[in-house]
């Protein structure tokens, strides 16, 4: 991997196992948004526009000291995914599926923006999810220009757990309102510690998590798979678990069934075998 500071921005060459759009688009993050250059996303205090060509990705607005910092870290780009696919390719199925979103990589998402947004995720479509935590963070997050347009930062735990009723029912959070309020309350008065959950083992970290109202299991995999480094998390929802039945176990299981032979199958990189398999079968339609 060689980085170059380019005129504006940082160019990334020598990638493998890197596609924006497999990455953005299976479900793992919420404030990337396509245009007619590439992929515009807000990330903790830096808002940065992402664009490739071959092997190389261009990250504009953005220094080495920035990349370095927070972006190398972010994508994920010191593991090497194309070890873990050899490590994975023990069927058909899931060989198809690596080759078909061969570049899918797990972001670092800042575990707190990354419980928030899960809990809006619950019962929800990934259109009105990205309006929610918009409106919240147009409403509550700090400003940040870029190319004439302002930006806002995601809010932090003080500013939700402040914020009224009548706002949230205006951000259209709907029921999940006075959830991610005691959430945020929580993590206020230090009941709990998105990032130090980082340094439990998973099934630790995971009931942990389920202590918040609104994250049952499935939400709880997502962000302990997305935020917290925990690859083993294998997230069952309607959608997994009928693409782990039409491939795998051709009957119908209890989705708590569904993750144990997932987790047994796929060991300790089973969260990306499941992202392999959710993109691949969302795309060619299976399962549906």
């Amino acid at each position: 991997m060689k980085v170059e500071a380019k005129k504006n921005g940082v160019l990334v060459s020598g990638l493998t196992s890197f596609n924006l759009g497999h990455i953005f688009e299976c479900g793992q993050a919420f404030r990337w948004n396509k245009d007619e250059k590439g992929y515009i996303g807000i990330v903790g205090k830096r808002v940065v526009r992402l664009s490739t060509e071959s092997d190389s990705l261009l990250i504009e607005n953005c220094t080495i000291e920035d990349f370095q910092g927070l972006w190398r870290d972010y994508f994920d780009l010191d593991r090497d995914y194309d070890s873990i696919k050899k490590h994975l390719s023990c069927d058909k199925v899931l060989t198809d599926a690596m080759d078909y979103g061969w570049g899918i990589r797990i972001l670092r998402q800042d575990p707190w923006e990354t419980l928030i947004s899960f809990i809006i995720s619950a019962n929800n479509n990934i259109s009105r999810i990205k309006g929610i935590i918009e409106r919240l963070s147009k409403r509550l997050g700090r400003p940040i220009s870029f190319e004439g347009r302002d930006y806002y930062t995601f809010p932090g735990p003080e500013d939700l757990a402040s914020l009224d009723d009548e706002s949230y029912r205006l951000c259209g959070c709907g029921y999940r309102g006075p959830y991610i309020k005691e959430t945020a309350r929580m993590v206020v008065a230090g009941e709990i510690d998105p990032l130090g959950l980082r340094d439990l083992p998973y099934e630790e970290a995971r009931k942990e998590l389920q202590r918040c109202k609104g994250v049952g299991e499935k939400v709880a995999d997502c962000i302990a798979l997305f935020s917290l480094d925990k690859l083993q998390a294998f997230p069952v929802d309607v959608w997994i678990k009928r693409i782990m039945e039409d491939l795998y176990l051709k009957k119908e299981m209890p989705k708590k069934e569904i993750r144990a032979v997932a987790e047994e199958k796929f060991g300790p990189y089973a969260g990306l075998a499941q992202q392999y398999l959710f993109f691949y079968a969302r795309e060619k339609k299976i399962g549906k």
